[in-house]
């Protein structure tokens, strides 16, 4: 268990009662530099002066000092625009976690080596270009062909990553991807709700995919890479410097538009992804931005109307899937050794439905299906 100092907590209290770090270095008689570093997460004070400064602040142990769980499983959600992640959804997230850590033994995994990470992820451009091009070698795809889902998916396989496609129905929340390290075993576990449009599935899943590259990352700054790294691995800078060229001839933004549109289906991505890189790509270079908001959303949301689910794809007619075809069409689409893992240890322990109910964040009925079919 580790402890660190509460910092937003003690600088409320010395805002309050007028102090400066300097003022209380002075009453504990200790360095100025020794106070900066206890705010700055570089150490942490002595048990006696922890007493002291709690007095000084007027704040008991719970409030100045936080615990982490340096065990705890670490939680990631697809950022959604306009949404927040609330600590309920943070705790449940874990709460699977947890459960999860019970399967980490029955895994297909070398356990003798890990796989690649980034020593140093940031979203310099680039940087990410690099990252793109190496990325892009690994899984032997053109910078200028387009990554479709087989070259994901066997990416996350090289990464160790447990794939968890789950039918969570239709969400403009954070749900639609959730991503679980668990570092005790060092193991990451996604989930990838399939009921969504085709375009954004392959964003999420490269989204994820940044951030099973980027472990040593957290909160927002972990988002804000993980998608950053999503759009130079779809839509590398070469690509986008021939949409900006293409599209910028346009003589309308009616045109501008069709283009764009045009360029993001050859590719089966969404046209937003096209749009932010190619302006990425005129910032770096120096180059005026295409501006297309906010009439390029209305195509969007027409264009997705044409495109089936990931759901449909995969298993055809929802409305009469069953378990044991859910199970058999996911492992096939997205060779994932969940399914096996989890039956193993539903068999091998006598357990219950609540486990796959838990496991998979599905209703009772759902998890009672599932849990037949894998016992």
């Amino acid at each position: 268990m580790k402890k660190r100092l509460n910092t937003s907590q003690a600088l409320k209290a010395m805002e309050s009662a007028g102090l400066t770090q300097a003022a209380i270095a002075q009453q504990l008689h200790v360095s100025r530099e020794a106070v900066s570093q206890w705010f700055s997460d570089k150490s942490f004070p002595r048990p006696d002066k922890l007493l002291k400064l709690g007095k000084i602040l007027s704040l008991p142990f719970n409030e100045l000092v936080i615990k982490e769980d340096l065990s705890a499983p670490v939680v990631a959600f697809r950022r959604m625009r306009g949404t927040r992640t609330m600590d309920h959804h943070i705790e449940k997230a874990q709460d699977i976690g947890r459960v999860l850590r019970h399967l980490v033994p029955y895994l297909p995994f070398d356990t003798l080596e890990m796989p690649p990470v980034l020593k140093a992820p940031v979203c310099d451009y680039d940087y990410l270009q690099i990252v793109a091009r190496k990325v892009r070698a690994d899984i032997c795809v053109e910078i200028d062909a387009t990554i479709d889902f087989s070259h994901l998916i066997r990416r996350f396989a090289e990464l160790q990553t447990v794939l968890v496609p789950v039918m969570w129905g239709s969400k403009q929340r954070h749900e639609n991807a959730m991503h679980i390290f668990l570092p005790d075993s060092r193991t990451t576990w996604v989930y990838l709700n399939l009921d969504v449009n085709v375009h954004d599935f392959k964003f999420w899943m490269s989204h994820e995919m940044g951030h099973c590259m980027s472990p040593s990352l957290r909160d927002e700054v972990a988002e804000d890479f993980a998608d950053a790294f999503a759009g130079a691995l779809l839509f590398p800078g070469e690509q986008a410097a021939a949409a900006y060229s293409e599209v910028s001839r346009q003589r309308s933004k009616k045109t501008q538009l069709d283009r764009l549109v045009e360029i993001a289906n050859k590719h089966t991505i969404s046209p937003n992804t096209v749009y932010i890189e190619m302006n990425r790509y005129a910032e770096h270079v120096g180059k005026d931005r295409i501006e297309l908001e906010p009439d390029l959303y209305k195509w969007i949301a027409n264009l997705n109307k044409q495109f089936p689910n990931v759901s449909e794809i995969v298993f055809g007619d929802i409305e009469l899937l069953a378990a044991d075809e859910y199970i058999e069409k996911s492992k096939k689409a997205f060779g994932t050794p969940f399914f096996d893992v989890l039956g193993r240890y539903l068999r091998e322990h006598g357990k219950g439905a609540g486990i796959v109910q838990m496991v998979m964040d599905a209703n009772l009925l759902d998890a009672q299906a599932l849990h037949a079919e894998l016992t």
